[in-house]
């Protein structure tokens, strides 16, 4: 068999300060464990094991998948301790490679070249860092060859200069990381079995330890606290969006921009700042996105354009349609080509035709609306009844006056006029004027009340 991946995700995170376990805080609003999980995929591992610890039901129970193994580590005895735990339910494998689940940002290219090196029974990742406190040092010899890896807390003065670090990411063959392991002792500070400690031992049989480095060092970074969670958060939305820029992406200000999900996206878009996409995204050519708008799994045609503090959520907006500023799509909206939403409308799993203009302050909710309609400012469709829903059907080329009120299930004909004002609870014919208004009078005589002194 092929390569198998283990997973090491039993920390508490104490010093994330909640009750969710560590792994699962979120980064681009995945958590972090699963970023590492789908690089693990992404090598085409013939198993993947989890190692979980502190709040394993919860991770399980949010991350559970058929081709994950879950294996628990019940006392945290160290890192070489929960490799061990892994080693039955990865057996039959060649290689083992060792990744931590909470550093979300290693690459699927890194991992590739790591474990691309067949020559060694053992390669490492290491990393060189500015400040490199806190992480184990690579200790090599006068020809440059790997010794040993020496923990922060064990490092001499003269160590601890070292800025090359060991990132914790290591491909093992499997033979050897069965051999190696139990020779592990926790005759150190922590009174811990390393999985580092391997390296040392696998020099004294005669093994050249191979090892590769990242290209951005952002990779190997792991999270502890929420700082370091917002850093990583932050450099993985801005190498997001260069690739956008690269790729044809107008982005305003892309300190400014967040994807939290996948974009598939056409030629000269442009998106304005502090835009949030999430979810699975489609925007076409020359779409023009305004600022503070909200996307969430929905397509945009080419050539919309969406004005500022839009929300889109589960929609599909057509070619040459015009939103906002303050428009709302909820879930199982479809707008055709060429529709107008404006300022503070709100639709609800309608359909929307060609041509059509909701431009003020309504609400479409359970409709199906044709082609050519104008609805007035102040429309609403009464949807609701206080038990179920019920659906408004308005015809091509209906007029609908301001401030209506259509009091589903109701039907408005082909080309019908419904007066400004009105409550339309019955079935308006087509082609004809549809009102319901009192007589308008005027009180002689009449006094506004008056605040008492």
């Amino acid at each position: 068999m092929g390569l198998g991946v283990v997973i090491l995700a039993a920390g508490q995170g104490t010093r994330m300060r909640s009750e969710r376990p560590k792994v699962l805080h979120r980064l681009a609003d995945r958590p972090l464990l699963q970023h590492v999980i789908d690089s693990a995929r992404s090598l085409g591992a013939e198993r993947i094991a989890v190692v979980y610890g502190h709040g394993g039901a919860h991770v399980r129970e949010e991350l559970g998948a058929p081709d994950l193994i879950w294996v628990e580590q019940a006392e945290q005895l160290g890192t070489g301790h929960a490799v061990e735990q892994a080693l039955p339910v990865i057996d039959g494998v060649d290689r083992v490679l060792v990744l931590y689940g909470d550093v979300p940002l290693i690459s699927p290219a890194t991992l590739g070249s790591l474990t691309e090196d067949r020559e060694s029974l053992l390669s490492i990742l290491t990393a060189r860092l500015p400040d490199p406190a806190g992480y184990g040092r690579i200790v090599r010899n006068a020809a440059n060859e790997i010794l040993r890896i020496v923990e922060h807390k064990d490092a001499t003065p003269a160590e601890l200069t070292i800025q090359e670090i060991n990132t914790g990411i290591m491909v093992v063959e499997t033979h050897a990381l069965r051999r190696w392991i139990e020779c592990l002792e926790n005759s150190n500070s922590q009174g811990e079995f390393y999985l580092t400690d391997i390296v040392a031992t696998a020099v004294s049989e005669g093994v050249v330890v191979g090892s590769y480095s990242p290209a951005d060092h952002f990779e190997i970074l792991g999270v502890n606290d929420r700082v370091q969670l917002a850093a990583l958060e932050r450099h993985y939305q801005r190498s997001t969006a260069d690739r956008l820029m690269r790729a044809g992406v107008t982005l305003r200000d892309p300190d400014r921009f967040d994807l939290r999900g996948a974009l598939d996206v056409g030629q000269d878009v442009e998106i304005d700042v502090n835009v949030l996409l999430e979810g699975e995204v489609l925007l076409g050519d020359r779409v023009r996105v305004g600022a503070n708008t909200v996307i969430r799994n929905s397509r945009i045609g080419s050539d919309v354009e969406i004005l500022e503090n839009c929300v889109i959520d589960n929609a599909v907006v057509g070619a040459g349609s015009r939103l906002g500023p303050f428009a709302r799509l909820r879930p199982e909206t479809r707008l055709a080509a060429r529709v107008h939403v404006g300022n503070f409308v709100e639709i609800k799993k309608s359909t929307v035709a060609e041509g059509s203009k909701i431009n003020h302050l309504s609400y479409i909710g359970d409709t199906e609306l044709g082609s050519g309609v104008n609805i007035g400012a102040g429309t609403i469709t009464c949807n609701y009844d206080g038990a179920n829903k019920h659906k408004t059907v308005i015809g091509d080329d209906a007029f609908i006056g301001s401030n209506t009120a259509l009091v589903a299930p109701v039907d408005i004909g082909e080309g019908a006029t419904i007066g400004a004002g009105s409550v339309i609870s019955k079935d308006a014919p087509a082609h004809e004027l549809t009102l319901t208004r009192a007589k308008q009078l005027s009180l002689k005589g009449w006094q506004r009340p008056k605040k008492s002194k």
